[in-house]
């Protein structure tokens, strides 16, 4: 049924709500790694001298050229982790409306759900993208200790709090705080399932940058799926 949920989203990706989403979805995640991606070729020229001697080679022109492309291609690496990062904040600024799409197109009879408050979507997400990146600098230990399951370490622990998080949000707006974590412990397997298959796309570049969206939407249908909601909205 996860599969289910996930095709479903999926196929709403050409809705023209929808796709409005996924633009300035992938628009944040450019113009972040565009600027990370600067800000380290900057830190590393103000490092490196110009020009830069070398001991028995005397200047050697050419080093801030491999150290560019080498920036890159540690940038495409990192991006791995980065897009955790992403899909962090993505589910602060962007997930209420990814599920009234969802909602607006499968699920025409309920009310439209309130959109999280914006202090409380900022508090919220900071909290959580602070929580994954103190997980994800741990996990870098694991990985070191246990290199032939890093990629099982690395999807099982992310799809826990991606799942955990993006069913929260999406609860919240129909079930309130207190409602929305009694749904999250009770159907927990599912929901670790479902951020699971979340996670794993992550890790592959460009597909990760749709992912986000997709998952926001897979969890509107999985909550709706899982939990009975009637009409009438918190």
């Amino acid at each position: 049924m996860i599969f289910s949920d996930f095709g479903k989203a999926l196929s709403q990706i050409g809705d023209p709500s929808f796709r409005g989403v996924v633009f300035k979805g992938v628009g944040l995640t450019l113009v972040l790694f565009i600027a990370i991606y600067m800000g380290v070729i900057w830190f590393l020229g103000w490092v490196l001298p110009d020009p830069v001697v070398l001991p028995l080679v005397g200047e050697v022109a050419w080093l801030d050229v491999v150290v560019a492309w080498a920036s890159l291609l540690v940038m495409i690496i990192a991006s791995v982790f980065l897009m955790i990062t992403v899909a962090s904040a993505f589910a602060s600024f962007f997930l209420d409306d990814v599920a009234d799409a969802v909602e607006a197109r499968h699920y025409p009879h309920l009310t439209k759900a309130p959109h999280i408050g914006f202090a409380e979507g900022l508090r919220d997400g900071l909290r959580f993208m602070g929580l994954l990146i103190v997980a994800n600098l741990f996990a870098l230990i694991l990985y070191v200790i246990f290199p032939f399951a890093a990629p099982l370490i690395f999807v099982a622990m992310n799809g826990f709090l991606l799942g955990r998080e993006y069913f929260q949000l999406i609860a919240l707006r129909r079930l309130g705080r207190d409602g929305a974590k009694r749904a999250r412990s009770k159907h927990a397997v599912k929901i670790w399932a479902a951020g699971m298959l979340m996670a794993a796309p992550l890790t592959i570049p460009i597909l990760n940058l749709i992912i986000p969206v997709l998952g926001a939407a897979t969890f509107t249908h999985l909550f709706h799926r899982v939990v009975a909601v009637d009409a009438p909205v918190r």
